[in-house]
């Protein structure tokens, strides 16, 4: 079953439980997915609509974020759940352990020694991990292991 067909499936299953929380954001998947399309000219890829979700889960994340520091917890717990629905359909996040393991090759096979390499280290490494790691997590790990290599 693809990715699109399993959205459908379960916008029919959230309209027959009256889930209006996962209704509303299936059908903002969806319309992301299809201006996607619109903007392609062509039907989308399973892994092109995991990264139209992986888009909407950072946006929600973020938007997390700015409703805290707002004082607005009841904005911030919306978005929450949210974004739950939409990891449903993301592929399971690396552990930190694992993901650990993969920056460290890839440092050793960009050769970097220092914070200065981190383009090198981050282009060899975002097409393993895509999806299955947040951005802005593996950016500070990278750093943070590339400055372990200095010292």
């Amino acid at each position: 079953m693809s990715l699109l067909q399993r959205l459908d499936a379960d916008m029919k299953t959230a309209l027959r439980e009256s889930d209006k929380l996962k209704l509303s954001t299936i059908r903002l998947v969806k319309a992301a997915v299809k201006n996607q399309q619109i903007e392609k000219g062509r039907e989308l890829s399973d892994e092109e609509i995991q990264s139209v979700i992986s888009t909407l889960a950072k946006q929600r994340k973020d938007s997390i974020e700015q409703f805290l520091r707002g004082g607005r917890q009841d904005l911030a717990d919306q978005e929450r759940r949210e974004l739950a629905v939409l990891q449903a359909y993301m592929p399971e996040q690396l552990s930190p352990a694992e993901l650990d393991k993969i920056i460290i090759q890839a440092i050793q096979e960009s050769s970097s020694t220092d914070e200065k390499d981190m383009g090198k280290v981050m282009k060899v490494l975002m097409p393993r991990i895509k999806g299955l790691a947040d951005g802005k997590t593996v950016n500070i790990r990278v750093k943070e292991l590339l400055q372990s290599l200095r010292n």
